[in-house]
């Protein structure tokens, strides 16, 4: 049995790190609430822009747009495919980032060609991994200059990722984008998700009752629907990664929660564990001073 001295030091280590779990199942939970606030504040925006959007397109149903070109006469395994993948910047958070990067594994063992498939990878847990990989030459490209954190995402960073992927979907460098995140279905079940970027389809936006495109008499637009299109969507291209980068921050807040919550009461267990080999070493230590007392006594008394 460990001494007394050494029970009340760990006592000690195991009560400080109780503090700081607690103290960060906090700051997620006040980190969590802050992402969704802003999420439902700027939802109603970007409903409307795609009511916009809707608008358009079924008043012009043949409108030419670059952002809806599905580059069909591209061959599947010649296709150049694009994925952001959300991940975190830190640890502590359960099996949040293991679940995402087993996902993106699984999706690129998918691609037809690896050698046509290009990560942009948000979070340093996952940009750290994908790099080691693509390093023992078993893993997509990496493109290096694509530095964000996923740390209190804004609209502004959502901005310029979206500008970066419409740009290369321009020039042709890249034919299909896909946005690999987490969402969180409820407090306790987060799945990975894919959600097609670019192209755009029609049959997303637009449906009739029957599933349909709705079709509605041809109206005018000026200076054009496609100057228009060119306009509106960047900026619900925009949403979209704005949406799935706050969703992919709330699961990882809410990933970090329960880990600490669980390491919280696991170091509650502990102490209480150790408070009674404490009382025990204690009660043994009086038990030997009075025994030697009581001998101490008992030899003056046969003198």
């Amino acid at each position: 049995m460990a001494n007394m001295r050494e029970i009340r030091e760990r006592i000690s280590s195991i009560q400080q790190i109780l503090k700081i779990t607690n103290a960060m199942y906090l700051m997620s939970s006040s980190k969590l609430k802050k992402a969704r606030s802003a999420l439902e504040a700027t939802e109603p925006y970007f409903y409307k822009l795609q009511e916009t959007i809707e608008s358009v397109l079924e008043h012009t149903p043949h409108t030419a747009q670059m952002y809806f070109d599905r580059r069909t006469d591209i061959p599947d395994d010649k296709r150049k495919k694009g994925y952001i993948v959300i991940t975190a910047d830190k640890g502590l958070c359960g099996s949040y980032n293991h679940n995402i990067l087993r996902y993106a594994d699984q999706k690129l063992d998918e691609a037809a060609d690896i050698d046509n498939c290009y990560l942009f990878v948000m979070g340093q847990v996952g940009r750290m991994y994908f790099q080691r990989r693509m390093k023992s030459g078993k893993q997509a490209y990496v493109d290096g200059e694509f530095l964000y954190t996923t740390q209190n995402p804004t609209l502004y960073r959502a901005r310029e990722i979206a500008e970066l992927v419409l740009d290369k979907f321009e020039k042709h460098e890249l034919d299909e984008v896909y946005l690999l995140y987490t969402d969180m279905v409820n407090s306790n079940l987060q799945e990975p998700r894919t959600l097609q970027l670019l192209p755009f389809s029609r049959r997303h936006l637009g449906k009739a009752a029957d599933g349909t495109l709705k079709k509605l008499p041809k109206a005018s637009f000026v200076p054009s629907p496609e100057k228009v299109m060119d306009y509106l969507i960047p900026q619900y291209a925009k949403g979209i990664i704005y949406g799935a980068m706050v969703e992919a921050f709330c699961c990882e807040q809410q990933s970090r929660m329960t880990a600490m919550d669980a390491a919280t009461n696991s170091a509650k267990d502990m102490i209480k564990e150790l408070s009674l080999l404490y009382n025990r070493a204690r009660q043994a230590a009086i038990t030997q001073e009075i025994t030697e007392v009581v001998s101490g006594a008992n030899s003056l008394e046969d003198q």
